[in-house]
């Protein structure tokens, strides 16, 4: 029922650790001493866990002798259990504080939190919160977060903190919330009012139904700390809360007890990388660690940095001194067996994830076992709806209940499960649904994500745009800027499912997705998989024998090489390998788009002469096909070709022929396509007036080109616009809009041409030392 862990006299140890010292020193499970001693297992256990702190004589002498302790540690264990026994409390009041954590790492910001709250100093210079006092309830603080997260050890460290603040009581009750009989209200308040020393006269008057007056009562007069640890659910907490006393309340759950009102919410989610390494070297012992840094990054990585696996990890380190740190790293690292490997004696992981799923509803349940076939890290209401069958409202109730359960976390509508919880999530798929359930379940996720990826991205191909009457895919696709946002967010589930219908035989739906997003690529240049999506394309098309088909998605593949990974050289067997396609073809524009991709790499391969011969030719043949896109391009890739040639004067000319030409054809062009040439065409007249002494004119031009960019959400090649403009305002003593302007480049994150971003970041500490 209710646990309170005094502190024994004179510095002694609570019996419960001590018992488990000796146990494990031992080698004995539960079982086993349970066998040895005669004592059952629920109450060694009962011992260990703090349910009891005050073991008979007779008891403490048959678990010494099942232990067969030395003398040493038989006067431990004694000492322990006469502790236990004895008052524990001071003349000044109740200090029931709990036993500090001696491996505690990290959450000073949420610590300090908490102290703040408290009326206490903040440890990280934060604003300190009201102190509960007359007339005031006290401040009651919710921490939540999934199982094995370290809520209960954070609430321990915090009420240790706080002790010398609230001197009359620090108070632990374990509320038993997972258990199938969770104690009552009434017995809890019991328990607190024992620990506080009220005496059996006062409870006898006031008879059980005016215990809730005492309870109140007896806190308000207190200054404690009570720590409801292993909530069940609000209903649990709510009865158990005080109205007034200078105080706090520590409420610990799985469950984010959204019902309670008036509390401060304290999410926790796993330690940073950093932490997690720091905890594992404390528990292992930093002479057994030293040396494989490496190995024991990867152990926290393995163990999701989720304390309560980074504990077990750190144990199994510690007690096998003799073995190397990676012995444990590989055997963590296949996701099968992952779970049991991280146990310690009587103590998994897998057991902490239990206690929670038992609890799930039955559409919960299917659920949770099944946004394990989700192939990215993350998934939205709708995605997660094709899975079990439902419309996407529905899902999102279902999906909420695994949030408040602690089985999920989301952020910005998007669902995600620690990867612990998804291995343990796989196990339970396997073990209880049909295989044939399951492949089904997978299939209407893939052909979801690859409909409407294609829908999307048709909001950048000419002659597409707005999704088609009657399309209803479960979000809201009513905008080129919804169709990008949307992309971009499931990238990882939809670049997956293309993988699987690559593999699958789905060849005719991986080039048409492909296809699809052929515009919308642009828009996202430094994405990071194009290349392998126009090649998986290509393969598509060749198995399909298009051979049209297989030069256009070798043409895009060649795009990739150059533009997404600056690989000039390793392009042009591509493009190549295209031009014989579409001449086998018979088609034109895509050799006109093969040598248009040739003259691109010679260019950067600095061969002028041959990537002018080679513009040359896919110019004709743009305008033998009437292909506006292809005429435009070529014109602004010649001028390209002038200028980085080292002839300027020339190069003004063409971009301004090629401006000309765009604003006499601009209604043969999508919109966002010719902002992009216009983009492009600007920032290269920039680069000429630059190269002339014109600064003020490459200036106008520029910021022309970043605003436009900035209008069509091209964050990559703004960046490199942006980039360009810093290296101008450097070069004229303006160092302060140089920063700002660098800043922009790296506030687009993954999203930023990644040389820009390095260059940015560079030129940022530069100016910050000085240099």
């Amino acid at each position: 029922m209710t646990t309170v862990e005094p502190v024994p006299t004179s510095g002694t140890p609570a019996f419960g650790p001590v018992l488990r010292e000796l146990r494990q020193a031992a080698s004995l499970t539960l079982e086993g001493l349970a066998e040895t001693s005669g004592i059952s297992v629920r109450g060694i256990s009962d011992l260990e866990r703090g349910y009891r702190t005050a073991p008979r004589r007779h008891t403490v002498a048959a678990l010494a002798r099942g232990l067969r302790l030395s003398r040493p540690d038989l006067d431990r264990l004694l000492g322990a259990a006469r502790a236990g026994r004895s008052d524990g409390y001071t003349p000044a009041g109740v200090q029931a504080v709990p036993r500090a954590v001696a491996d505690f790492v990290g959450r000073e910001r949420e610590l300090s939190r908490v102290i703040g709250l408290a009326g206490g100093p903040a440890a990280d210079g934060e604003p300190t919160g009201p102190a509960a006092g007359a007339g005031r309830a006290p401040a009651v603080v919710a921490v939540s977060g999934p199982p094995g997260v370290g809520k209960t050890t954070l609430a321990l460290q915090a009420a240790r903190r706080l002790a010398g603040r609230f001197p009359d009581g620090q108070i632990v009750v374990d509320l038993r919330g997972l258990d199938d009989e969770a104690p009552s209200p009434a017995e809890l308040m019991l328990g607190v009012l024992r620990a506080l020393r009220v005496a059996d006269r006062e409870l006898v008057q006031a008879g059980p139904q005016g215990h809730v007056r005492l309870y109140r009562q007896t806190l308000a007069r207190h200054r404690f700390v009570l720590v409801l640890d292993n909530a069940r659910d609000e209903a649990q907490v709510r009865p158990l809360l005080p109205a007034a006393g200078e105080g706090v309340v520590l409420v610990t759950s799985r469950r984010m007890l959204t019902g309670l009102e008036g509390v401060h919410r304290l999410p926790l989610d796993t330690l940073g990388a950093d932490e997690a390494t720091a905890l594992l070297t404390r528990l292992a012992g930093s002479e057994r660690t030293a040396d494989d840094p490496a190995e024991l990054a990867d152990i926290a990585r393995l163990c999701g940095n989720l304390p309560l696996a980074l504990r077990l990890a750190g144990h199994w380190l510690a007690a096998h001194r003799s073995w190397p740190v990676a012995r444990l790293a590989d055997q963590l690292a296949p996701d099968t067996g992952r779970l049991s490997g991280l146990a310690a004696g009587d103590v998994r992981v897998s057991a902490a994830f239990d206690l929670s799923y038992r609890q799930l509803s039955g559409p919960a349940g299917r659920m949770f076992r099944r946004l394990t076939l989700v192939p990215g890290p993350d998934v939205s209401a709708a995605g997660a709806a094709r899975l079990c069958g439902q419309q996407p409202f529905d899902a999102e109730d279902t999906l909420e209940e695994l949030v408040e359960a602690g089985l999920l976390g989301v952020q910005r509508d998007r669902y995600r499960m620690h990867d612990l919880l998804r291995i343990y999530a796989g196990e339970k798929l396997r073990a209880e649904e049909d295989p044939a359930d399951v492949e089904g379940a997978r299939d209407a996720l893939h052909g979801w994500l690859l409909e409407t990826a294609m829908v999307a991205g048709r909001w950048f191909e000419p002659a597409f745009g707005a999704p088609p009457a009657g399309w209803d895919g479960g979000v809201d696709l009513s905008t080129a800027d919804k169709g990008r946002a949307w992309l971009q967010e499931e990238a990882g589930n939809w670049l997956a499912a293309l993988r699987a219908a690559a593999r699958s035989g789905g060849d005719a739906r991986v080039v048409e997705v492909a296809e699809s997003l052929h515009w919308f690529s642009d828009q996202w240049i430094f994405w990071g998989h194009w290349p392998e999506v126009f090649a998986l394309a290509a393969g598509s098309a060749h198995r399909l024998g298009d051979r049209v088909a297989e030069a256009t998605q070798l043409n895009y593949l060649a795009w990739g090489r150059l533009l997404c990974e600056g690989r000039y050289r390793d392009s042009l067997p591509i493009s190549a390998e295209a031009l014989a396609v579409a001449r086998s073809a018979g088609d034109e524009r895509q050799q006109a788009w093969a040598y248009f991709y040739q003259a691109w790499a010679y260019r950067k391969l600095t061969e002028f002469e041959t990537a002018a011969a080679c513009m040359e030719r896919a110019g004709r043949l743009f305008e033998a096909v009437d292909d506006p896109q292809g005429c435009l391009t070529t014109r602004t890739e010649v001028a390209i070709i002038l200028l980085e040639s080292g002839r300027p004067e020339a190069a003004l000319d063409g971009f301004r022929d090629a401006l000309r030409h765009l604003e006499e054809t601009r209604d043969r062009h999508e919109e966002h396509i010719a902002d992009f040439v216009r983009a492009t065409i600007h920032g290269g007249l920039a680069t000429c007036y630059e190269d002339l002494g014109s600064t003020e004119e490459a200036l106008g031009h520029l910021r022309h080109a970043i605003e436009l960019n900035e209008e069509s959400g091209n964050a990559g090649v703004q960046s490199r616009h942006l980039k360009q403009l810093g290296h101008i305002l450097l070069g004229l003593g303006r160092e302060a809009e140089a920063r700002e302007v660098f800043a922009r480049v790296l506030s687009f994150g993954a999203h930023a041409d990644p040389d820009a971003a390095r260059d940015a970041a560079e030129r940022i500490e530069a100016l910050g030392t000085g240099g």
